[in-house]
């Protein structure tokens, strides 16, 4: 296992300047590239698989990020619906998980960033759903939307706080992707990322280099066992589990898989 206590090589503003610089560019080089390809009739979803792979990888790879994958993943081929609900505490949170984790994953976005240009246009041809609550009638068809995605073998990742953490401890939750897991009967995925608060804390540009970071997968919970309980009980026994995965010896005694990723 990592050591999650290494000292930080803080980056200088010249070197936060680049990675900011790099960081749009990549990200808009991307975009271009899903749009060109959806113009065209080409955009297929095993392509958008692999630059949501390429653009995570790079973006990594500009902080010098050492990352590994610790649990069993499940088959997300099986014929269920699943969702991928993760701790947030990093804009690094994102890049971390399409890199770790098989699958056609897409997040489930804030309605705002569809607004961003290029980019939002670009998340909206890759199949990135969001869920408008304050239309119900859009919610209806959001939610309909997110459900045949789903069926179709997309695993939809959100961060169920909301926001991120500025220390890495498990903020409150949010219901809304609860209540999303129990109207599609998904599995849902806990995962917990450790260490990943120190490479760009929440809250300011302190950017640190070289972080081993641990994205910790936890045991799937299936949504349609609390239909009687409600989402409360559901979102309490999901947050159990991410306290779990955040404790320090949460993977001592369990037979659990690594997989380490170099982007140096």
């Amino acid at each position: 296992m990592l050591n999650l206590q290494s000292e930080p090589r803080k980056a200088g503003p010249l070197r936060v300047a680049l990675v900011g610089v790099a960081t749009v560019l990549i990200t808009l080089g991307y975009s271009v590239r899903v749009l060109a390809l959806g113009a065209i009739g080409r955009l297929r979803r095993s392509k958008v698989d692999g630059f949501t792979r390429d653009w995570s990888s790079r973006l990594l790879r500009l902080t010098g990020m050492r990352l590994s994958r610790h649990g069993e993943v499940p088959d997300f081929g099986d014929g269920r619906r699943y969702m991928i609900l993760c701790t947030h505490s990093s804009f690094y949170d994102i890049p971390a998980i399409f890199v770790t984790m098989p699958g056609s994953i897409r997040m489930l976005a804030k309605k705002e960033l569809f607004a961003v240009p290029v980019w939002g246009a670009a998340m909206r041809a890759a199949e990135f759903p969001s869920i408008d609550r304050h239309n119900r009638h859009q919610a209806m068809s959001d939610l309909a939307k997110a459900r045949e995605m789903m069926e179709s073998g997309i695993v939809l990742w959100a961060a169920p706080e909301g926001t991120r953490s500025k220390d890495g401890r498990l903020q409150p939750f949010k219901k809304g992707c609860f209540r999303l897991a129990q109207q599609t009967d998904a599995v849902i995925v806990p995962v917990a990322i450790r260490g990943i608060q120190q490479v760009l804390p929440a809250g300011g540009l302190n950017l640190n280099l070289g972080m081993p970071v641990e994205v910790h997968v936890g045991k799937p919970i299936d949504s349609t066992d609390y239909a009687e309980q409600g989402v409360d009980a559901l979102m309490d026994e999901v947050r159990g589990r991410m306290l779990d995965l955040l404790e320090a010896d949460a993977a001592l005694g369990q037979a659990t898989t690594r997989e380490e990723r170099s982007l140096a």
